[in-house]
Order: C-alpha cells, then sequence, then structure tokens
C-alpha cells in the first residue's frame, strides 16, 4: 500500500494532520492503536491565547463547535486554570467566581465525579453550595457493577433521559443561580448539553470527571468521521512495529496487523504521543522512542527525572523527541528528511508551540503546511 502521508497515531495531532492533508488532496493513513489522550480531554485547549479562525473552522467542519473567551475554566477537584479555547459546553469564566449559590448534582453511585472537593474549592471562591444526588432508574442496571458506572455509560443512557434529568433538577434547585452536573451529556447527541442549559433556569456548568472523558470521545469521534468523509484510510488497533529507513529518509512501515504488507509514502508524522500512548518508552537508565529509535531530549541522571513533591511539576514530563526548526525528527543528530514529529511526543522540545492540547493543534498544523510545501 502506498499513500502520500502516513499519520502514526490516531489521537487529536493525528486527525487534525490527516484532515489538514486529505482536504488539500492527499491520500493519507492514520494508524492508530485504539486508546489516546482525548479519552482524558479537559474540554479546553491550553495555551492557545489567540483566537484563530482557521482552528474554529477546521473543527466546526467536523461538527465540533469551539468558543474563544480568555478567562478561566473550573477542573474537576473544584480549582480553575487559565484557558480561552474549549469545547462549547465547557464554560470558560472571566473569574473564578461565577456564581453566589451553587447546586452540585451528582447521579447516585457515581463515585467518578467529586461533588465534595468541588464544593471545597467553590466555596474557596466565595460561593455557597448545596449538593444533591439524583437517583434515576434508568441508571439502576449500570449499578449493578462498578465498572459500568462510568462516564461514558452514563452518557449512553443519557443521551435518552436527559429531559428527566432537567425536570428533577428543576424540583431541587431554590435560589441557586448555577448548577454544576458532571460531564456525562452529549456523546452521541451534540445538542444535548444546550438543551439542558435551555431547560434549567439557572446557569449551568459541565464539570469533569474521571477519565475517559465524554466530550474528548465525542470530539474523536466527530473528527474519525469527518476524516473518513474526506476519503482517508484510517488502520483502528494497530501500530507500527518496524521503520524501514535508508539515507535520511523513511521509506515504509510494518504494522502489527499487516506484518507481511509494508505502507510506503512520501512522508510520515509521527504523533504517537506520551507515556501513557507507549509514544515514549522508559527503562531505569534512558528514555526512548521504540519505532524509529528518533534522539530523545531527557535528564541522564535518573534523580533529576522527578520532583519529590507530588503535586509540583514533574521534569520527565517535558522530555521528548528531538526535532529541527521544520519538526522533522532527528535521529543521530540528523534530521530524516520526511519523518515529521507533532503532538505530546515532543516534550518541552519546542516550547514556542504551547503545551498539551494547543500543542496538538499548532504542531499538527505545522507539519501538515510542511508537507504541502513541497
Amino acid at each position: 500500500m502506498r499513500f502520500d502521508t502516513v499519520i502514526i497515531g490516531g489521537g487529536l495531532t493525528g486527525m487534525l494532520a490527516g484532515i489538514t492533508l486529505q482536504k488539500a488532496g492527499q491520500k493519507t493513513a492514520i494508524i492508530s492503536t485504539g486508546q489516546n489522550a482525548l479519552h482524558f480531554f479537559s474540554g479546553s485547549f491550553e495555551s492557545i491565547k489567540e483566537p484563530s479562525q482557521r482552528i474554529v473552522e477546521l473543527f466546526a467542519e467536523a461538527g465540533v463547535r469551539l468558543h474563544y473567551s480568555p478567562g478561566v475554566r473550573l477542573l474537576p477537584l473544584g480549582t480553575f486554570k487559565e484557558s480561552a479555547l474549549a469545547l462549547e459546553d465547557v464554560d470558560i469564566f472571566p473569574t473564578p467566581k461565577f456564581a453566589r449559590k451553587v447546586l452540585i448534582v451528582n447521579f447516585s453511585g457515581y463515585h467518578d465525579f467529586f461533588t465534595s472537593f468541588l464544593a471545597d474549592g467553590l466555596e474557596k471562591q466565595g460561593m455557597t453550595c448545596r449538593l444533591r444526588f439524583l437517583s434515576l432508574p434508568e441508571l439502576e442496571t449500570l449499578q449493578q457493577s462498578p465498572s459500568e458506572m462510568r462516564s461514558v455509560q452514563i452518557a449512553r443512557v443519557m443521551d435518552r433521559v436527559w429531559e428527566k434529568v432537567v425536570q428533577e433538577v428543576r424540583v431541587l434547585l431554590k435560589d441557586e443561580d448555577a448548577v454544576v452536573l458532571p460531564q456525562v451529556f452529549g456523546l452521541q447527541d451534540t445538542s444535548v448539553p444546550g438543551r439542558i442549559r435551555q431547560g434549567i433556569p439557572a446557569h449551568v456548568v459541565f464539570a469533569g470527571t474521571l477519565p475517559p472523558s465524554v466530550p474528548g470521545i465525542r470530539t474523536l469521534i466527530l473528527l474519525k468521521q469527518r476524516y473518513q468523509l474526506l476519503g482517508g484510510t484510517y488502520l483502528m488497533g494497530d501500530e507500527v512495529i518496524r521503520a524501514h529507513t535508508h539515507e535520511g529518509v523513511v521509506h515504509s512501515v510494518a504494522t502489527r496487523n499487516l506484518d507481511n504488507h509494508y505502507i510506503e509514502a512520501a512522508n510520515f508524522i509521527l504523533s504517537t504521543g506520551g507515556y501513557f500512548s507507549k509514544g515514549l518508552i522508559s527503562n531505569p537508565f534512558q528514555v526512548l522512542e521504540p519505532v524509529f529509535g528518533l534522539d530523545v531530549e531527557y535528564k541522564e541522571d535518573r534523580n533529576q527525572w522527578y520532583n519529590p513533591t507530588f503535586k509540583e511539576d514533574q521534569p520527565y514530563m517535558h522530555f521528548g523527541v528531538k526535532a529541527d526548526e521544520n519538526l522533522h525528527a532527528l535521529k543521530d543528530g540528523k534530521p530524516l528528511e520526511n519523518l515529521f514529529v507533532a503532538g505530546s511526543i515532543l516534550g518541552g522540545n519546542r516550547p514556542e508551540f504551547g503545551f498539551a492540547a494547543g500543542q496538538c493543534i499548532k504542531t499538527a498544523l505545522f507539519a501538515a503546511d510542511q508537507i504541502l510545501k513541497k
């Protein structure tokens, strides 16, 4: 099989690069192992500080609506983080105090939504909180098994019974001017969060839960649909196990499922992420990139990999693959002219592209643009 560009990694970075290249007329393939950072997505794109019509339109074409409003967003434990660009149903507030009184509502038996931490955090900002739980018959089957009472399983039910949730919350609501609900709505029907907000006579805030992230999975589904609609080839549940490289050029890769068939391309993008998705791996002595054996920036002294204070910034999270100014991957100090690296696999090596989801977007578009310039 031969393509114009093969993208290794099917997360946010790989999807956006693939969509951009397909729109430009390229024949591309995305090789995805499955789970990626979008399953942990907060709903906002950190480090994007300025509005970008290109980014907003790219997502809108896939049915993912964004809004830009510099301020802070609410985190699952009741703290706040600076943000500016987010999914439509994720609030960005001018200040951490967004209401006088807040009703925090959870579902009986759902333990991945931390109502007490939320209340403590919001009360530190000067808001009065009241906690209540809803018991819905539709969730009783899920409650029989703790493993089933997870965000995605609940979200599948909520797309059908959201109107009942609205009715129950309206009964619970007293004089609160805001209601906080877990982020378990709109997995398949993207209109549900907006309808809930229209039906409740208070400002509705959807707060994050433990993974998997419902807005992240929804975003991944919509981006994948857009990519395939454009004609892209999506190889799900597969991983690259070998690469054929000669004189600074990558010629082909082999995957676990297609071991006997090399996939050839004029260009490759490596967007396999960090440690969670095994884009980077480590042993007691070094940090490695396992597919191509690329150069990785890390501290040789293992004691400098981590900060003993758990809540502090951890140095190992900034380690990443080295790249030149055009994001060509470096191997033995030399660039591979047709292999680009993008996304969190870069770690902190290219601070000009930001970090987290913002880094994924910016490097995806930059790598795609470099390929289209050839």
